[in-house]
C-alpha cells in the first residue's frame, strides 16, 4: 500500500464569519460591535496569514454567517478563481441556515442555526454557494449528517447529490455527536452508479474525542478524503481552558507541550496531524495569533512519538457521551 502523503492544516471559518460561536473566549477575539466590514477585514487578515503559512484548504458553510461572503471576496482579492489556483481545496456545506441575525445573544428557544436536510434546501444552498464561490468551490459538504436526518436514506437527496458529484464538484460529509462512526459507515454505504456518493468526510476527533477513529480509518483505505475538525476541542484543549476540573489534563498537556517548546494547541493538533488516516486539519483561529501558534503543530508533529501521542489520548480520553454533553453545555458568544 503506498505511503499517505502528511497531512496538512487546513482553516475552518466557523469562528469569523459570524459575531457568535461556541468557542470559548470567541468573543473577545472579534472587533468590538462587530461591524460587518470590521469582521471582514479581520477575517481577510487571518486568510492572507493562512496563505502566507502555507495553508491552501479552506472550509465554509451556509450557516457560517457571512464566511462564504467573506471568503469569497477574499479569493478575487487575491486574484484566484477556480479551484486548481494556487493548489487551493475551497469547501462548503449545506443543510444548516444561519439564523442569528448577526446577534449573539437570542431569545429564549431561538437557534443561532436551523437545520434541515430536504431537496429544496439543498438547491437553494448549492446555487448561493456558488454563486458567492463560483468555480473555486470543490468540495460540498452535508453539513452534520446524522441518522436521525434521514439523510442518509433520502433517494431525492442523494440522487441531486450524484448529479452534482457527476458534474465534477466533489460531495462529502460532516458529522457530530457519539455517533459519529455509524454515521461514517452508512455513508459509505451510500451509492448512486458504480461510485460511492460521498468521497469525503469532515469529523471531530481530539485527543478528548477519539471514538470515530477506527471507522475514519476505513473511509481512508477507501480513499476518502478525511477532514477533522474541533481539534482543539472549541478551545476546551487550549491554554484558555482554565475550568477547575480540566486542572490535571491541563498540567498533562502542558508538561507534553514543553517538552517541545510549544503549547498546548500546537500538541493536540500535532496529535491529529500524526493519524494515518489524517489529511487535513482544521484550525478554527479567528486571529492570526491563534493561527501562527496552531501551525506549530507542524513542527512538533515532526518531532513527537507516536507512543506519546497514544498516552496523551489514553490520559486525555472521554466518553463521548460526556464529551458531546459538555460541547452542547458551551456558551456562544
Amino acid at each position: 500500500m503506498p505511503v499517505k502523503p502528511s497531512a496538512v492544516l487546513g482553516l475552518g471559518l466557523a469562528a469569523l464569519g459570524r459575531p457568535g460561536y461556541i468557542n470559548l473566549g470567541h468573543g473577545k477575539d472579534l472587533p468590538a460591535g462587530h461591524d460587518v466590514e470590521l469582521m471582514l477585514a479581520q477575517a481577510h487578515e487571518v486568510l492572507d496569514c493562512a496563505f502566507e503559512l502555507g495553508i491552501r484548504y479552506f472550509d465554509a458553510a451556509r450557516s457560517y454567517g457571512r464566511a462564504e461572503e467573506f471568503l469569497a471576496t477574499w479569493l478575487e482579492y487575491r486574484g484566484l478563481v477556480s479551484a486548481g489556483d494556487a493548489g487551493l481545496t475551497i469547501a462548503s456545506k449545506w443543510g444548516y441556515t444561519y439564523a442569528a441575525d448577526w446577534q449573539v445573544r437570542l431569545p429564549a428557544g431561538q437557534s443561532h442555526e436551523v437545520k434541515e436536510h430536504s431537496l429544496e434546501r439543498l438547491n437553494v444552498q448549492h446555487r448561493k454557494s456558488r454563486r458567492l464561490l463560483g468555480e473555486c468551490l470543490s468540495l460540498y459538504q452535508v453539513h452534520s449528517a446524522t441518522l436521525e436526518s434521514g439523510i442518509l436514506a433520502n433517494s431525492e437527496v442523494l440522487d441531486r447529490l450524484a448529479e452534482l458529484r457527476d458534474s465534477g464538484l466533489r460531495i462529502g460529509l460532516s458529522v457530530s455527536g457519539p455517533q459519529q462512526a455509524m454515521v461514517i459507515r452508512t455513508a459509505m454505504d451510500c451509492r448512486r452508479g458504480s461510485s460511492q456518493v460521498f468521497s469525503a468526510v469532515q469529523a471531530t476527533w481530539n485527543l478528548l474525542e477519539t471514538s470515530a477513529g477506527d471507522a475514519l480509518q476505513e473511509a481512508s483505505d477507501c480513499d476518502w478524503t478525511v477532514i477533522v475538525k474541533e481539534g482543539v476541542a472549541n478551545g476546551r484543549l487550549t491554554d484558555r481552558n482554565q475550568m477547575p476540573e480540566f486542572e490535571t489534563k491541563r498540567t498533562q498537556l502542558l508538561d507534553a507541550a514543553n517538552q517541545y517548546s510549544s503549547t498546548i494547541d500546537a500538541i493536540s493538533l500535532a496529535a491529529i496531524l500524526k493519524q494515518p488516516w489524517a489529511d487535513v486539519v482544521l484550525s478554527g483561529a479567528s486571529t492570526t495569533s491563534q493561527l501562527r501558534s496552531n501551525a506549530k503543530a507542524l513542527q512538533v508533529a515532526e518531532a513527537i512519538n507516536v507512543n506519546q501521542i497514544d498516552d496523551l489520548s489514553r490520559q486525555l480520553n472521554e466518553p463521548p457521551i460526556d464529551y458531546w454533553r459538555q460541547r452542547s453545555e458551551l456558551a456562544w458568544n
